[in-house]
């Protein structure tokens, strides 16, 4: 019995050492590029009990050199609601979420956002554009780039231009023209 199990101990110590990692390479055979055009709205309330903005952190400074009402290096959670119209009762067709952070100095505001731009309708639904960009609010007409997204905007790449469609003290309503190059 002991010899049997010396010999089994060898064979298998022998398989191992003559196993070799295995894979199957497949040649490359890139998928087509695809350029879908997107219009919509993204409707963002700034108060009230239906808010979709809210400040989380608000830098320390004393100082009020700058010409906004919120202070240098506010940073704010987002979850904006996206519509095919700029109405109040037209459809949602997805929420835009993410993170803004206030820049402000004397002449200017600036806002730096990440948004991801979730779509929950249509042949969109379960994906997800996502876009980084610095957003001058004195600019009528903003580029914000596409940096990624998820489901049939996966590996997404493009860019956004944004403009406000209105705005009041308490609501703001852009107009979106994105541009997305994807698989």
């Amino acid at each position: 019995m002991k010899r049997l199990t010396w010999i089994l101990t060898l064979h298998l110590f022998s398989v191992s050492v003559q196993s070799q990692y295995y894979t199957e390479s497949l040649p490359y055979d890139p998928e087509e590029e695809k350029v879908t055009n997107l219009h919509f709205f993204l409707h963002e309330f700034l108060s009230g009990s239906n808010a979709t903005v809210a400040m989380i952190a608000q830098a320390n400074i004393t100082s009020s050199d700058n010409n906004s009402s919120v202070p240098f290096s506010t940073i704010f959670a987002l979850d904006d609601i996206l519509k095919i119209g700029p109405e109040d009762n037209s459809e949602v067709i997805g929420n835009a979420q993410g993170l803004g952070i206030l820049i402000a100095d004397t002449n200017t505001t600036n806002l730096l956002w990440y948004w991801d731009f979730g779509f929950i309708t249509g042949k969109f639904n379960g994906s997800s554009i996502s876009m980084l960009a610095r957003n001058p609010t004195t600019i009528t007409v903003r580029e914000l780039s596409v940096v990624g997204g998820r489901g049939k905007f996966r590996m997404a790449k493009g860019f956004a231009q944004l403009k406000d469609y209105s705005s009041n003290d308490t609501t703001i309503i852009a107009e979106l023209n994105v541009t997305v190059i994807h698989y």
